[in-house]
Order: structure tokens, then C-alpha cells, then sequence
């Protein structure tokens, strides 16, 4: 064992939820605190989900005490808490290089653990699997006692698939129990009614025991069976409702509710768990706790502590500062120069799910509140939402990470471009993001637009492109997807002056005679760049060109790269299938014409967790892959 576990005198004796059971339970404050000590040991060093794991320790440690896990079930929403969870199933020795490279992952997945029952790492999905799980326990003989708990938090399940699964539990016979983990925060402030209603909601549960008392004891007189059960409970809500003059939207929906309790109580939450857990149909355990629980920096500021980076676990002093002569981040390019155009144009709108901050986008809601909506969690009403608001003659800049913006594909198609509405897209997190890994990744955005009729698609090399395709983005009445990666751009004085840019025209950077040619799209261009200078240093001339549009893309310019170059290399940060090597490669064979084209970017693989560098390296388009890979086609030329 390592010798830093040793110093934890309970956690240090529990390598799998089965030993956890073994601890009395009088030792279980302790052992929460241990967890938060364990996780701030190592997140201060390897930098993750922070506050939320911290608010979610009792939790964690209450499910895998109360049930028989592995067997019971436990599906996480998001996964950002699940920090405990990994810890007390098996994984605390592999916990310091989580999300490194060849470690273990910062979200569940079913292939690295029996204990993870879901996949995580988009919101509000638990329900609908945990409902699932629910109902094929009851249809397979000797499973019918297995329990299935869904553990989602309060900015999740105003999500529209957390409704849809909420609204199908109750039309199904299961007995699935779901923990509303209500800290009353997500990455920025929860928004939306939902969330107001939770913060009054409250419940007897005098009165849950007495009914549940009279329930059973009506049953087992054949007073009332499973198929009146809802019948009661609507009459009960009923006069409860009456009682209280407060409506409850679970009970509405036929699902008992229980709570809320102190979720960073550890005994009171087992103490319910123990008494609710074998209750027969759906039912929802509604737990506040404290989002940083057991740091003070991160109850404070639970928005900055959400991932805070290294810091200094003594002091709470966050280590990792940016130097004003750095380039700024491509996000924040994005939210100063959206700012700028709303200045001029009245029209302009800001919409964003649940990522204000993230985005940038805060930056515009300072000046303008009023004209900047944050929906909470619910990509495709982002989408739909910006279409009502482009089809009442506003510009709507529709702001969302690229892999969270998949969630919103049939609205994109349906609701934006069948009509054409001028929405503009901009596709935060495009390409590889690094360690927060495969659920995160945006590399199918290029792709994903490139096949809707109509969608203008690209991509900018530099800051003074994106701010120019931003700019011109106001004045296309065509739905128009601007995507750019997380991180820093690439020159510190980037504020130019804005100029329109005709739409699928795409620029030679460094003509040549040669017969190699790189066709490049988005930031990737810059490595290309530093590969022709480094290449004229060893007297080998290179081309190259940023096609800036993929759609529509610039077959004039194609033309011009066909003729001159015999062989094509395409680079993209993102699927090559459907990307920028697709559209080339159809173009070219359209046309009978036989340049040879050797496509960089993603394979039909996914990809997993690891800083960018190294998932470049393992895609084969790091700047050494593609420095090597002109230099062969070079020498074989």
C-alpha cells in the first residue's frame, strides 16, 4: 500500500464498498472526512472537479454503506461528484493520476469499473438509464430485488431528457429510487423556475411515514392494491397540498418524495436511506448540501472552486496564474469582441446553456443583462430558443461547447436551418480538450454541420479571423457555425479592427512551387506555419493554405491548390470523416483528378483522457507528427 494512503486510518482499510460495510457506522463522519482530506491532498497537485465531490462525500459513502453495490446499481448524473465514489471502489491507489494519460478517468465509465453502471459526463441522462435498469430487474428472474439509485443534481434535472425520464416514471411499474443532490449551484448560479421551486420545497416526514404506514396496511388488507396506488397518492397530494398551500411536482407525478435533509449529514442520510430503500415504486430523496463542502475558499466561491486548477491546499492560493503578456483565451476573444458588436448593433442577443462564464459570454452579460439569456442546462431549448429569437429580427450568437451542442442536433436541423434562420453558432471546445476526455471531446462539429443544407461552417486560424467572422456573421441571413478550441489563442495584441470577410473564400499563407501542399482549417494552421519555417531552414519549400470556410468551401482555391500540388495534405482538429479530409477527397474524386491526399485528424476512433499534446501525439497530428509526415511525403515526392 502507498505509504500517503497509510495516514487515513479508516480510508487506508477500504479498497472496495464491501470493506466500507464493515466500518461501524458510528465511524462514518470520520471517514467523510478523510475523503475531503484524501481529495484535496491530490486535487491541489492534479487539478479536477473539485467542489462538487466535496459537497457530494456523504453521499457517496451513504449509497455504497446502505446498498450492496456492485449489484445495486448507482448511476451518476455528470459525474463531477463522483470523486468519493471512485475512491471507496478500488481506485484510490490510481486517484493521483486521474485524467493523466494512461490513468484512470475524471467521469464513470462501465469499461474501467464494475461500480460505474453508466456512462457520465453530459447531464440529465440518469433517470432514463436508471429507469431502464429498474424495469429489466423486474423482468429477470432473481433480479427482482435489486436495487437502482440515479444520483442527479439540481441544474441537472431541469435538463429536458431528466423530465422525460421523471414523466416515464411514473407510467411504469419499477421501484426506482432517485437522490436530488440539491447544492443549489451548477458551474455558473442555477437558473430557471425549477430551480426556485426546490429551494422552498419542503416535506413532513411524519406525514411520509404515516401514509406509508397506512399504504401498507391498506395493501395487506386487499383494501388497495398497486394499481389504485396512484389513485391515493393523488388524493393524499391532494389534501397535503390543501394543508401546506404548496404544490409538489414529484408527488404530482406520482413519485414519492422525501426530503429535503441535510445531504452533508452522513448519519441522517443513512439513517433515510436504510428506512426508504426497499419501498416498493419510484421514489425521490431530496438532499441539500453545501457545493466545496469541508474547504472554505470553495463554499465561498463554489463557481471558481467548480475546477479550480492547482492551488496551494494550505492556503486555498490557486497556483496557476496567467501573465498579462500572454495571448488571451480563445473564449475570451470570443465574449470581448461579441461585447463589441452589441455596441454597434442593437439586435445582438447572447445565448448560452448553463456556461456563462465558461464561455465568456459573463463578459456581454455585464454590460447588457438584458440581453443575455442563460437557459441552465438545455442545449436544444438554446437552439429553438435562438431560433424564436432570429425569427423575430434579433441576431442571436448561440454559445455552447461543442460536445455538449451534439444534444441539441434536431433542433438545429429542424428548428434553424430547414427555415434558415440567421442564428450564429459558436462552437466553444472544438477538438481535442484533453483531460476531461472522451464525453468532452469536440470532434464531430466539422463534420456534424458540414451535412446540413444550408449551414455555413468554419473555423479561424487566429483571433483576428474569429473576430472577423463574428462580424460578419451579423450581416448573413443564413444560419452561420463558427467553431474554435479551448485555450489560448495565439497573439497577445489581438484586438484589430473589424473587416468583412467574404464567405467561402479561403487564403494561401505561404505559396511555393512544390508538389506538397498543406490545406489546413482552424488554429492547427499556426503548427503548419511554424513547420514551413522550419522546413525553408532545411531548404524544402512548402505550400499552404487555410481554407477558413468548410462549407461552403472554396473549390476556386481548390482548383488552384489541385493544379499546382500532386500530393494534398489535409490537417483538422476534429473526425476526418465528414471534416475538411472528406470534403477534399470527394471534391477531388468528383472531379477525376488524382492528387493523392493524406488526411490528418481524428480516425473512426474515440478517443479517451490526457493533455492535448499527448492525444495529439496519439492521433498522429502533434506538431512532430506533421512536421514528420510532410517530410516523408517531401522525400517521397
Amino acid at each position: 500500500m502507498n505509504d500517503d494512503i497509510k495516514k487515513y486510518r479508516l480510508l487506508s482499510q477500504i479498497d472496495s464498498p464491501a470493506d466500507l460495510r464493515k466500518i461501524d457506522e458510528s465511524e462514518l463522519s470520520e471517514l467523510c472526512s478523510e475523503l475531503r482530506q484524501f481529495i484535496i491532498e491530490h486535487l491541489s497537485n492534479n487539478p479536477g472537479h473539485f467542489a462538487s465531490s466535496m459537497g457530494a462525500v456523504e453521499i457517496a459513502v451513504a449509497l455504497h454503506y446502505v446498498f450492496n453495490t456492485p449489484q445495486d446499481r448507482i448511476v451518476w448524473d455528470v459525474g463531477h461528484q463522483a470523486y468519493p465514489h471512485k475512491i471507496l471502489t478500488g481506485r484510490k491507489e490510481q486517484f493521483p493520476d486521474m485524467r493523466k494519460h494512461g490513468g484512470i478517468s475524471g467521469f464513470p465509465n462501465p469499461n474501467e469499473s464494475e461500480y460505474d453502471a453508466f456512462v457520465a459526463g453530459h447531464a440529465s441522462n440518469s433517470i432514463s438509464a436508471a429507469l431502464g435498469m429498474a424495469i429489466a430487474n423486474l423482468m429477470t428472474p432473481g433480479k427482482e430485488k435489486d436495487k437502482v439509485v440515479a444520483v442527479i443534481g439540481d441544474a441537472s434535472i431541469g435538463g429536458g431528457l431528466a423530465f422525460e425520464g421523471l414523466n416515464n416514471a411514473s407510467n411504469y411499474k419499477n421501484n426506482l429510487l432517485i437522490i436530488l443532490n440539491d447544492n443549489d449551484m451548477s458551474i455558473d448560479d442555477n437558473v430557471g423556475a425549477l430551480h426556485r421551486y426546490l429551494t422552498k420545497l419542503t416535506t413532513s416526514r411524519r406525514y411520509n411515514k404515516w401514509r406509508y404506514r397506512l399504504y401498507n396496511s391498506l395493501k395487506s388488507k386487499n383494501i388497495i392494491n398497486d394499481k389504485g396506488r396512484g389513485v391515493i397518492l393523488r388524493f393524499n397530494n391532494s389534501i397535503k397540498a390543501l394543508i401546506s398551500k404548496q404544490q409538489n411536482i414529484f408527488e404530482g407525478l406520482n413519485i414519492r418524495y422525501f426530503g429535503p435533509f441535510d445531504g452533508n449529514d452522513i448519519s441522517k442520510v443513512v439513517q433515510v436511506l436504510n428506512d426508504i430503500k426497499d419501498m416498493e415504486g419510484p421514489r425521490i430523496l431530496h438532499l441539500h448540501t453545501v457545493k466545496g463542502k469541508g474547504y472554505a475558499k470553495a463554499e465561498e466561491d463554489p463557481t471558481t472552486w467548480h475546477a479550480p486548477g492547482k492551488f496551494d491546499a494550505q492556503t486555498g492560493e490557486r497556483l496557476k496564474k496567467a501573465s498579462a503578456q500572454d495571448a488571451p483565451l480563445w473564449q475570451e476573444v470570443f465574449g470581448h469582441t461579441l461585447t463589441e458588436l452589441a455596441d454597434t448593433n442593437d439586435d445582438i442577443v447572447g445565448v448560452t446553456a448553463a456556461m456563462p462564464s465558461g464561455t465568456s459570454l459573463s463578459v456581454m452579460a455585464k454590460k447588457y443583462p438584458d440581453r443575455v439569456f442563460d437557459v441552465g442546462i438545455s442545449e436544444g431549448h438554446a437552439v429553438t430558443f435562438s431560433g424564436g429569437l432570429a425569427a423575430q429580427k434579433k441576431k442571436p450568437f448561440c454559445v455552447i461547447y461543442s460536445s455538449f451542442l451534439q444534444r441539441a442536433y434536431d433542433n438545429i436541423i429542424h428548428d434553424i436551418a430547414i427555415q434558415g434562420l440567421p442564428v450564429t453558432f459558436c462552437i466553444d471546445r472544438a477538438g481535442l480538450v484533453g483531460e476531461d476526455g472522451v464525453t468532452h471531446h469536440g470532434q464531430f462539429d466539422l463534420a456534424y454541420m458540414n451535412i446540413i443544407p444550408g449551414m455555413i461552417v468554419s473555423s479561424p486560424m487566429d483571433e483576428a479571423t474569429l473576430r472577423n467572422l463574428m462580424y460578419t456573421s451579423q450581416f448573413i441571413d443564413k444560419p452561420f457555425a463558427i467553431r474554435y478550441p479551448r485555450g489560448k489563442a495565439v497573439n497577445h495584441d489581438w484586438r484589430s479592427p473589424f473587416k468583412q470577410i467574404e464567405v467561402g473564400k479561403g487564403r494561401c499563407i505561404t505559396d511555393a512551387e512544390s508538389d506538397v501542399a498543406v490545406v489546413s482549417i482552424g488554429p492547427l494552421g499556426n503548427d503548419v506555419q511554424r513547420a514551413v519555417a522550419e522546413l525553408n531552414n532545411e531548404g524544402i519549400r512548402l505550400a499552404h493554405y487555410d481554407m477558413i470556410f468548410l462549407k461552403p468551401i472554396d473549390e476556386a482555391l481548390l482548383e488552384v491548390i489541385a493544379s499546382k500540388h500532386r500530393h494534398i495534405i489535409t490537417l483538422e482538429d476534429g473526425t476526418v470523416k465528414g471534416g475538411l479530409g472528406s470534403t477534399v477527397n470527394d471534391w477531388l474524386r468528383h472531379r477525376n483528378l488524382s492528387n493523392k491526399v493524406t488526411t490528418l485528424g481524428i480516425n473512426d476512433i474515440w478517443v479517451h483522457h490526457g493533455s492535448v499534446e499527448q492525444l495529439r501525439t496519439d492521433c498522429g497530428y502533434d506538431y512532430d507528427s506533421i512536421l514528420s509526415t510532410i517530410k516523408r511525403i517531401v522525400s517521397k515526392s
